[in-house]
């Protein structure tokens, strides 16, 4: 007889480790539209779930490759607004991206934010797979702050979580840090919460 673990109907992680503790509902002006990899939906340490549920003008897809039409179309559905869409990722060297208008970033409530969701590998596949994605204008971190990520390994300084990436982009988009920092204090909680169960 195999056994039916039960899921959180609002976090959808098994109750056992449940995430509804940490979410903390945070007004914010940008749209926020986050592309998770597949290979992160059961992901326990996965921050994109908590970071959802917190950002109520956010959205999540799920997938590696989005069809195209359908990637344009969930970018347009911004309660039928139009908005200057931008990439949260590094400039790479190899993709021709357009310029970055700053001056379309002063109104961060006229922005939307694509945030990819995975491995630094997993992210640069999405990027590879998805034209789309990479015909965004990039939109780079000025100061990246240090990561309290502890359960998952960063393999370059300066790699954030999802979680505490989208923050500092928002933050950074409308010059308010200090919004940010309840929904990265209950991160930390999440972090500690997860840590708990590694073994020493």
């Amino acid at each position: 007889m195999t056994l039916t673990r039960l899921h959180c109907a609002a976090c959808l992680r098994p109750q056992s480790v449940c995430i509804c503790a940490w979410i903390t509902p945070t007004p914010h002006e940008a749209e926020v539209l986050i592309l998770q990899h597949t290979l992160e939906v059961d992901h326990a340490k996965n921050s994109a779930r908590l970071l959802h549920l917190s950002l109520p003008r956010s959205r999540m897809l799920i997938g590696e490759t989005f069809e195209e039409s359908a990637l344009q179309a969930a970018m347009n559905d911004v309660q039928g607004e139009s908005k200057y869409t931008v990439l949260l990722y590094p400039p790479t060297p190899e993709d021709e991206t357009p310029g970055l208008d700053r001056a379309r970033l002063q109104d961060s409530s006229r922005v939307q934010l694509v945030v990819l969701d995975g491995t630094w590998r997993k992210s640069r596949k999405m990027l590879h797979l998805n034209p789309l994605l990479r015909r965004l204008p990039r939109l780079s971190l000025a100061d990246a702050p240090l990561s309290n990520y502890l359960i998952r390994k960063a393999h370059k300084p300066g790699q954030l979580s999802t979680l505490e990436a989208s923050c500092a982009a928002l933050a950074q988009l409308e010059g308010n840090a200090e919004k940010y920092q309840p929904l990265l204090k209950a991160f930390d909680g999440f972090v500690a919460r997860q840590l708990a169960f590694v073994p020493t």
